[in-house]
Formats: structure tokens, C-alpha cells, sequence
């Protein structure tokens, strides 16, 4: 077979509707190698990255409320730093680049997809120039 390791996807293939931030960025605990005394953090398989994770909301409204919130990890020398939440709004709109899922047999023998990013940001979006009157002229 071709592919090998982690499949490369853009942000709006994994989630056309977006997503939101549900909870803080963290370490990703590599459980083989800590210990009761000693958390050591995960690095990434291929390229040897610290990983961190992050909960986010997918705005898929067609989603049962079980399957609408997944771990983004993201693959970065120091822990990044999510973007500022909107005003006024309890959720924080969230895009991620370079991104990769990869597949995987769960616990429950079901198909899952770890989820894999190397950036986040404010999404594209919401930052955009919007032109008004005066620009149109």
C-alpha cells in the first residue's frame, strides 16, 4: 500500500462547519514511559515533536452530541497558545494547518482517527477584511 503513517487533510475536510476550543491546551501524557512519580510528555512517532492536545467542538449540526467533541493534538516545541476568545460568546472559534488523521481500531473494535495538527490559529474567516461602502467606491 502507498500510504504509510498519517494522512495528510486540509482543516475543511475534517471539519467543513468548524470547531471550537472546549477546553485548555495540555500536554499529551506518554503513558509507557511515565511513571506514578514522573510524567514524561508524548513526542510524535515520525518526527519526534512534542505533542499537546486540545478539546475542540465540532459545529457539524448534524452530529449527535457524543460524537460533536474531539482531541486535536498538535505537533509543537512549546505549548501553543490558543487564539482569543469572540466577545461575548462562550465558545472560541478555532482553524488548524498542516494537518493529518490517521486511522486506528479503538477499544471498542470501532474505526477512529487520531487528529493531528501543527498549527492554530484565529480561522481565515473571521480575520478577513471586510470591504465596506467606502472601499467598494
Amino acid at each position: 500500500m502507498a500510504i504509510q503513517g498519517p494522512i495528510p487533510v486540509t482543516f475543511a475536510m475534517v471539519f467543513p462547519h468548524g470547531c471550537y476550543i472546549v477546553g485548555d491546551v495540555e500536554e499529551v501524557k506518554d503513558f509507557d514511559a511515565s511513571t506514578e512519580k514522573r510524567s514524561v510528555q508524548a513526542r510524535d512517532k515520525h518526527s519526534g515533536e512534542l505533542l499537546w492536545q486540545v478539546p475542540v467542538m465540532d459545529a457539524d449540526p448534524s452530529l449527535k452530541a457524543a460524537q460533536k467533541t474531539v482531541a486535536v493534538k498538535i505537533l509543537s516545541p512549546v505549548q501553543p497558545v490558543p487564539p482569543a476568545a469572540m466577545p461575548g460568546s462562550p465558545f472560541t472559534p478555532v482553524e488548524f494547518d498542516h494537518m493529518t488523521v490517521t486511522p486506528y481500531v479503538n477499544a471498542s473494535g470501532r474505526l477512529a482517527y487520531s487528529i493531528k495538527a501543527r498549527d492554530l490559529h484565529t480561522p481565515r474567516a473571521l480575520t478577513k477584511h471586510t470591504p465596506n461602502a467606502k472601499d467598494a467606491a
